[in-house]
Formats: C-alpha cells, structure tokens, sequence
C-alpha cells in the first residue's frame, strides 16, 4: 500500500514517502561522473530501485550488448525480464484511457507506480534546458500525488522532483479543452510483486547469470568500426549544420554510447571486484574517448576523426573480451 509522505500529509499519496529537499540520488547521479545523467528511462529506473532500497547497479548488465544501430547508438533501458529476474519487478504497458492524475493515484494506492511520458515544458528540474523554453518528450516515474492540491512527485533524469499548480495542469493537459489530434501518452505499469527482491549473494550470482547472457548476445563486429564509417559519411554535414542538428546528434551517439558504458564499468566493478580490472580500464577509456570526440565535434571544425574511432574500437575489443574471460 502507499505511503503517507515525509510531511504527513494524507492527501499525497507516495511510493517511497520521501521528500525531494532531502532525497539524495544514487552515486550514479554523482557530481564525479563524466555523464552524470543518461537518458530518461535508465535514469527514472536507477532512481526508482534506489528509491526502493535496491541496488539499481545490479541491472546494467545488459550495456555489454549497446550496439550502433545505423543512426545512433542503442537507446538503452534495463530489460523487464531482468528487473523482473533480480527485483520482482513487472513492467508492462497500460492503456492511459481515462485522466491520468486518477489512474497514478489509484495504482500509488496499490503499492506500485507508473511511468509516464510528459511535456518537458512543464518540468521544473529541466529549467537549464527545456523548462517553459521547448516541448520535449520526456519520461517520469510517478512518486507521490495529491489531486486536490494539483501536486506530483516524479523521478526524472537524477533525482526526485515536485511540480504543481500551472505545470501539474499542463503535464496532465488539464487547461482547455483536449485536442482529437494529440495522442494520449505512452504509460507503464510498475508492479513489484512479479517475485522476491535478491539482495546480497543471490543478486549477484543472478546478475553474473546475466551478464553471461548478455555477452553471448553482444553485437556482431566492433560497433565502434561501423560507427567511425558512418562518422565519415555525416562529418561534413554535420560540421556545416545547425547548432541544434549537432546536439540532436551527439545525444544520440557520443553521449549515448559514453554513458552507457561508463554504467558497464560501474557494473563490472560492483559485480567482479578486483576481477574486473582488465575490463574497467578499456571502458574507461571508451568513456573518455566518447567525450573527447564530442568536444571536437564541438568545435565545429573539419578534423581526422580516425584515430579517435580506431581507439574506440580497439578498448571496446579488450573490454569484451576480459569480460569474456572474468565471467565464462
């Protein structure tokens, strides 16, 4: 069942019952990290586990497995079959038929949440970026909500947020009338009743299951070489493109392959301990090498590109391949 809120207030129906002044994020939020949020979805997931007292490190395995997919690297999330495997959680879609305020409220009351997509207008914690400045597509974990007092709690990017009065009713569309041309958002159900929560041993032997999986899995060929030839056909377009084409661009390469492997090295770290020191070093340097390639992309000036590909693809090879031979 729910819980009352941090405050006491019978009108806030909460999950975690924790207060966004006091939450502090997982260390994967942390000021040391070179990409301290990743997308969305894997940042609302790592909140929410935390959230719950889990250990949201134990569910990257899956990253062993980011790939170039043509255009932009793996949009990458935590599987459902792994959530469900290590923490009994069940995520699935649910039709958003009737308000939404009405549908969280009542599945906060059943101990479970849902996530939501909205309006990065409407979002406070995105004032350097979107916040009443662009209408971004954004996803939410719901945390707590009090109708009446047009309040929501949501996990978002790093951290646990509050929103209300004019942004309540705006994420929700709830000023003027609705529009037959808007589609209704996409939801999901979060149920974590789907089987026991592992902790200690048992989460990490089933992790190492896991990540043994994911390997057999891995991408055929070195993504890192597919996307330097990809690189080479965009460069010059890129470089005389608009500001906007570029971040669009490096959010959806550089970034997204940089932060998805510098989770896999924390992953392997928590999961191999000293074991996974040959596999940590090479995704460091994919994680570095990531950011020094969006830094020259920056600049907005024709550059060689190769040698910082080739050393991509070169750590991205030892990585698997320790890996491959710390956990077969």
């Amino acid at each position: 069942m729910a819980v009352l809120s941090a405050t006491g207030d019978r009108r806030l129906r909460s999950l975690s019952g924790q207060d966004p002044a006091a939450y502090r994020p997982h260390p994967l939020h942390g000021d040391g990290r070179t990409y301290p949020e990743t997308n969305c979805y894997a940042d609302i997931v790592i909140e929410l586990l935390h959230a719950c007292g889990y250990e949201p490190l134990a569910a990257f395995g899956h990253l062993v497995r980011t790939d170039f997919e043509g255009d932009q690297w793996t949009f990458f999330k935590p599987p459902p079959d792994d959530l469900e495997r290590l923490f009994g959680i069940d995520i699935h879609e649910m039709q958003a038929y009737r308000p939404l305020p009405a549908q969280i409220a009542e599945q906060l009351e059943r101990g479970r949440t849902m996530i939501v997509e909205l309006d990065s207008w409407h979002l406070p914690d995105t004032a350097a970026t979107s916040y009443r400045r662009e209408h971004v597509k954004t996803a939410v974990a719901a945390d707590a909500i009090d109708i009446p007092g047009e309040r929501l709690r949501y996990f978002h990017g790093g951290g646990l947020h509050e929103l209300q009065g004019e942004d309540y009713r705006g994420a929700f569309r709830l000023d003027g009338p609705s529009s037959g041309d808007v589609l209704p958002p996409y939801t999901e159900l979060v149920r974590f009743d789907g089987g026991p929560a592992l902790r200690g041993d048992a989460l990490r032997e089933a992790a190492r299951e896991l990540l043994a999986r994911h390997l057999a899995r891995r991408p055929g060929g070195n993504p890192f070489e597919r996307f330097g030839t990809q690189l080479d056909r965009e460069l010059p377009a890129l470089l005389t493109g608009s500001l906007e084409e570029y971040h669009a661009y490096a959010f959806a390469t550089v970034r997204m392959a940089g932060s998805a492997f510098e989770i896999a090295g924390s992953h392997v770290e928590w999961l191999l301990g000293a074991e996974a020191a040959p596999a940590t070093g090479p995704l460091r340097e994919i994680v570095g090498g990531c950011k020094a390639l969006s830094f020259r992309l920056a600049r907005r000036r024709r550059f060689d590109a190769g040698p910082l590909v080739r050393a991509l693809a070169d750590a991205w090879s030892n990585a698997i391949s320790a890996l491959d031979g710390a956990v077969r």
